[in-house]
């Protein structure tokens, strides 16, 4: 269920990534979230009712979703100017930028294996990002600001797990983002037409389902066990790259690549990792 979810999320990137070459972020950004809530309106909200919007953190929940829809909004930038596989690999940093946050900000103590984890994953975003390559240009700022805003986003998420239930913390992560998108629906909208309008609609669905999936796979294995599984969405982002748009990485990338996933396990604070929201949120649910 873990493999599946990523796959569906990396399959949205893609069909994203197609997207984009003639449709603007604003709408797109919009019906992804908004089909993303009403999917799990339709799953949860006749079971737990006004249960899915409880929360003592309502605040905390807000933020939450600004900074995920954030990083959404640049990743979605690093898709438009960078290849698939590259722009997700570097924002799979994000483990790696908590792991420097957890200290000052959860005055969690971090250990030298997770120092070490540090400094490997800034190497493998610079053997991506090597001069010469062709991922070398400002526009690779786009995935590390969604590494940064995705890490922020799960520090917040780590103060209200075991607090709020799981359901109700994705719910709201979807509600903010539909929110946030709608204010600047107008000022960027534009007809789509059958084939872009279809496109829009799967990323949404995919999203949602791919979601459920993760609920799914938490609640039947421990989020130990699940966390190395998350990485599958490099190789699923790798093969649908190459298929739908014949890009594939040089040597010097797919090295850079196995080297964040190694720092990015190496990171993993394992204390943290038993908690659900944290597994749930640890995808890249672009």
């Amino acid at each position: 269920m873990m493999m599946a979810a990523v796959f569906m999320f990396s399959t949205g990137d893609t069909l994203a990534k197609l997207a984009l070459k003639s449709y603007p972020i604003g709408p797109l950004l919009w019906v992804r979230y908004t089909i993303h809530m009403l999917f799990m309106l339709a799953l949860f909200a006749p079971r737990m009712g006004f249960t899915l919007v409880r929360t003592q953190h309502r605040g905390l929940q807000i933020l939450r979703g600004v900074l995920l829809t954030s990083s959404t909004v640049m990743f979605y930038l690093s898709l438009k100017f960078l290849p698939l596989a590259e722009a997700a690999a570097i924002s799979f940093i994000a483990p790696v930028i908590v792991t420097v946050l957890s200290g000052p900000v959860l005055g969690e103590r971090v250990t030298r294996r997770q120092w070490i984890a540090v400094g490997l994953g800034f190497i493998g975003v610079l053997i991506i990002i090597r001069p010469g390559g062709a991922v070398f240009s400002p526009t690779a700022l786009f995935p590390m600001a969604t590494a940064l805003l995705f890490a922020l986003y799960q520090i917040v998420t780590r103060k209200v797990a075991g607090r709020d239930n799981a359901v109700t913390t994705l719910f709201y992560t979807a509600l903010v983002g539909s929110a946030l998108a709608s204010l600047a629906l107008p000022l960027g909208w534009q007809t789509p037409n059958g084939i872009q309008l279809i496109i829009m609609v799967a990323i949404g669905t995919l999203g949602g389902f791919g979601h459920f999936l993760l609920i799914r796979a938490v609640e039947h294995a421990s989020p130990m066990a699940l966390a190395p599984f998350v990485y599958t969405q490099l190789i699923w982002s790798t093969l649908l790259a190459w298929i739908a748009f014949h890009e594939f990485p040089d040597g010097g990338s797919l090295t850079g690549m196995l080297v964040i996933i190694a720092a990015g396990l190496l990171a993993v604070n394992w204390k943290h990792m038993r908690r659900r929201t944290d597994t749930t949120d640890s995808a890249q649910s672009h």
